[in-house]
Parts: structure tokens; sequence; C-alpha cells
């Protein structure tokens, strides 16, 4: 990833809030020379020092065989930002740009088969995610369930360095970040108005 140092953190804190605010990643193997690409909801954990996600295919898909190296990809909020927002119209300001964040974690994938690993990776799984949708579905360890878990591959991502990029106007002086954010803010989309919040972060750490 391209990663201007303005744009790069490499706080544990920046991580965690972005992947909790959106566990759902892009995870990238390669085999034979060619990417394998994928779109998984994922459990996020820190053990000591390291962070480790777990997740699942089914066992049909062809990533499932592909333990070792990999690339998970956290995608945060991202805005389009017009240039005739700047009230400082200075020609370099003058361009339009998308702000975003984003985390690059590359690691190595363990693939897990046991019956134990999978059923606890879908029970955390319902666990975390059934409350938020008002829901109690849980996992049940009985034959019914179990047998379903012949269907999936679990996997277990030890994270050995990670990148966050949050472009955020960083590079703009603070009257145009100012008009920025509250153009953001004003705007119907989740997506804006997160970045305008973002926006605003980053400018109370400057200060």
């Amino acid at each position: 990833m391209y990663l201007p140092r303005h744009y790069a953190s490499h706080d544990p804190r920046a991580l965690d809030a972005l992947i909790a605010a959106d566990p759902f990643i892009t995870l990238i193997t390669v085999r034979d020379g060619a990417p394998t690409v994928n779109h998984l909801p994922v459990l996020f954990a820190r053990e000591g020092d390291r962070v480790v996600l777990r997740g699942h295919w089914a066992k049909v898909n062809p990533q499932a065989t592909h333990a070792g190296e990999a690339l998970a990809i956290v995608h945060g909020p991202h805005a389009y930002v017009s240039p005739s927002w700047y009230p400082d119209k200075i020609p370099q300001s003058r361009v339009p740009t998308w702000n975003y964040v984003v985390a690059h974690l590359h690691g190595t994938l363990e693939l897990l088969e046991d019956t134990e690993s999978l059923a606890a990776i879908v029970s955390d799984l319902s666990d975390h995610n059934e409350p938020q949708v008002g829901q109690g579905w849980r996992y049940v360890d009985d034959d019914a369930h179990r047998s379903q878990l012949r269907g999936i591959v679990g996997f277990r991502m030890v994270v050995d360095r990670f990148d966050v990029k949050a472009k955020l106007s960083q590079n703009h002086p603070m009257h145009n970040r100012e008009a920025v954010i509250a153009r953001l803010a004003a705007q119907a989309s989740d997506n804006a108005r997160d970045v305008a919040r973002l926006m605003r972060d980053t400018l109370v750490q400057d200060d």
C-alpha cells in the first residue's frame, strides 16, 4: 500500500476501532502466482502483543486450502471531497480527492478443521453479531449443528505487522480541513459523517 508518512498510523487503538466498527475483511492469498480474494466476517482479538483473526470459509472455497502467508484488508469509512469546498483556492488545492481509512494486516493463516475449533468460531461469531440485529440465534452443541460444521473450514490468522492509512486531508491548511468536515457532516451518507468525525479527531490530535 502506498503510505505517505503524514497518512500513516501504527497506533493499535486505530486498528482496534476500525475493525470493531466493521469486522468484515477482504482476505487475499496467492497460489501459483495468482491471487485468491474473499470477503469474510471475522473475530478480532489481542493475545498479548499479537493481533489474531478467526473466521471460516465454505469447505468448497479454494482458499480453504491456503495455509500460510495472507493479507487481510479492513475497510473503514470513505467519502468524496470536492475541491469547491476549500476556502483556500491555491492551484494545488483545486483537485477532487477521496478521504478514507483502511488497514492492511499481514500474517500467517492456520487452517482449523477440528470440531471444537469450528464450533467456537461459529458460536463466537453468532454471539457477537446476533445481539446487533436484535435476535438470539445460538450455536448448540448437538448432532444437527455439528453436522453443519462438516461444510466449513476455519482459520486463525496471526498478524505479523499492520499498516493503518488515514487519508483525512492532513496535507491541507486548517481552514480547508474545517470546511471539508462541515460539508461531510451535513451529508446524509453515514460514510461521509464518519469521515467527518475522524477528521475532527485528527484536528484534536494536531492541536
